[in-house]
């Protein structure tokens, strides 16, 4: 017995100098890996936060997946992914006190902001460090010349709305339209380009000057014009994440039966927890994943996301989008890391591997057609329309080069 308990007095020492070996092999691998810091700038508390609070989960949960596959490899040298979220809270002073901390870190890329003012706020500091950002903002200003350090990571309003109103002609009927938005300078820009598009496809512009302002709860008066003026469908312009269930429940309750459409990323669930089946059939542009086109890779990240944040928020199909791109490039050009101007050099001629879609495809820079420059990242258009909090696709596109 004592000649037992020997043994296992050995083994149990043993096991222990292999743990504590292991444990400083594992340690020794993590120390191995450089640390690549990527920023998140965006709005991620208040009405908005369903926009900047999903795009810094989805990079830190993008993140976390590299890590625990054992970090980028960027040149010679193997990096785990860091991702810091700084909250503008919709501000353009936030937005820029945001974009100047996150440099001070010495932080070369930065996805966000989210809204045109936080992304125009931004912009100086990005084009005074030489820093690089990919705003969800549709202001063309951010992304043609002389600008050049940021570059739009979804589909515009104003390149999706045209697509939407010309399906809706073709497959509903509609003949006359009516915006409705905040007042708000981003999502009256949206009204305006959306309102130029519907005449130019030869629809009937009946209402496009009714607006509600920031924190309204009582849509039925704003509402009571615009269904007034009798249109086949209704276009809420930019609107925010916990405006569009109350505004989608209330046109109904006032009677309208037409279809209701926005441009803006939308998580289908949130929408039909406030409007209920009132939200059936809600055009949403966005999200850039539907399950059709799902690969593999895309499911198990929705997997990681929900079981990192609770539940899949379908706006970071889009989001994704953004780290990923910014990664295969840094990957393709290991010089980008210290230098952007490398970066902006290789936009032309970047071609990457898109790893969420189920026939694979190209990941690159396109918006010359609306830009003048490569400053877009080639995201799925993605068109889908509400059915009992899930979406069902109507309709998949690209954006031309």
């Amino acid at each position: 017995m004592k000649s037992s308990g020997i043994k296992v007095t050995l083994l149990v020492r043993a096991l222990a100098l292999a743990t504590t070996a292991g444990t400083f092999a594992l340690i020794s691998l993590a120390q191995a890996n450089e640390t690549l810091k990527i920023g998140a700038l965006g709005v991620m508390s208040g009405p908005f936060a369903g926009w900047g609070g999903v795009m810094c989960q989805t990079s830190k949960t993008r993140a976390a997946m590299w890590n625990d596959d054992g970090g980028v490899a960027i040149g010679d040298k193997t990096y785990n992914i860091e991702v810091v979220c700084v909250d503008d809270k919709g501000d353009p002073k936030g937005a820029q006190t945001g974009a100047e901390k996150l440099v001070s870190e010495g932080i070369k890329y930065i996805q966000g902001p989210n809204t045109d003012s936080t992304a125009e706020s931004a912009k100086a500091v990005m084009e005074a460090n030489g820093t690089i950002n990919m705003p969800y903002a549709f202001s063309k200003s951010l992304y043609k010349a002389p600008a050049s350090q940021s570059i739009l990571g979804m589909v515009a309003s104003y390149q999706v709305g045209p697509v939407i109103y010309k399906w809706l002609m073709d497959n509903k009927g509609i003949k006359k339209i009516a915006f409705v938005c905040e007042n708000n300078a981003d999502p009256l820009n949206q009204r305006n380009e959306g309102t130029a598009a519907a005449k130019t496809l030869g629809l009937e512009v009946v209402s496009d000057q009714e607006t509600y302002e920031s924190g309204t709860t009582d849509f039925f008066p704003v509402l009571t014009k615009v269904i007034g003026t009798s249109p086949d469908h209704i276009v809420l312009s930019g609107v925010n994440p916990s405006d569009v269930g109350p505004l989608i429940k209330a046109a109904r309750e006032l009677g309208f039966t037409g279809t209701m459409s926005t441009e803006t990323g939308q998580d289908p669930r949130a929408i039909f927890e406030v409007a209920g089946e009132a939200a059936n059939g809600f055009i949403v542009a966005g999200g850039a994943s539907t399950e059709a086109i799902r690969s593999d890779f895309m499911v198990k990240f929705i997997e990681r996301y929900t079981k990192d944040w609770g539940e899949w928020n379908d706006v970071a199909g889009l989001y994704v989008y953004g780290p990923e791109i910014i990664v295969q490039t840094l990957q393709s050009t290991p010089k980008a890391l210290d230098d952007t101007e490398a970066f902006k050099a290789a936009l032309d001629s970047f071609v990457g591997k898109n790893p969420f879609l189920k026939e694979g495809g190209e990941l690159k820079y396109v918006g010359r057609q609306d830009y003048g420059q490569s400053r877009q990242v080639s995201v799925p258009i993605v068109v889908q329309a509400v059915k009992d909090g899930a979406y069902e696709p109507l309709f998949v596109g690209k954006l031309p080069d």
